[in-house]
């Protein structure tokens, strides 16, 4: 019996101390923050960015098609690039976590067509938001600060 209490406190004690040294992907659920200056998250978010959007945003952050603001035939717009040249950073966390998460469509509804899948199924929050913050880490500092900006007059 003794063995047994003492397993599951060890246990307790190691998942604890594992969600102390990897932060949520946000202290708060209404203004979530990614992890963009967190070099460990930040590895991990460029490899599940690597696996999961390059083939559509470009390896590279530039997306992969030309004119991606322009619908094409079937109305539907290209991926567009993550880099400073896109409208990532114009987004604040908490759109960007849910467009990931639930997919493009699902959030602007009616009759918008996209391509963006969700990957809610596929990727935990946690994940989602170190893909973020790899993204987010690579743009210059001032669209950084502007993005910053964005995100602090998000009301929750």
């Amino acid at each position: 019996m003794k063995k047994t209490v003492m397993t599951g406190l060890v246990l307790v004690a190691i998942v604890a101390g594992f969600a102390a040294t990897r932060p949520a992907w946000t202290e708060d659920t209404a203004r979530p923050t990614l992890p963009y200056t967190d070099a460990t998250r930040v590895a991990e978010g460029k490899a599940l960015y690597a696996e999961y959007c390059a083939i559509c945003h470009g390896a590279n952050l530039e997306g992969q098609q030309p004119n991606w603001q322009d619908r094409d035939a079937d109305g539907y717009l290209p991926a567009p690039p993550h880099d400073a040249t896109g409208h990532t950073w114009h987004h604040d966390n908490a759109l960007l976590m849910r467009i990931v998460r639930e997919g493009t469509e699902a959030i602007v509804g009616g009759s918008y067509k996209s391509h963006m899948i969700g990957f809610g199924d596929v990727l935990s929050d946690d994940e989602i938001a170190s893909v973020l913050g790899y993204i987010k880490s690579t743009w210059p500092a001032e669209i950084r600060e502007i993005h910053n900006e964005i995100n602090a007059r998000t009301l929750p």
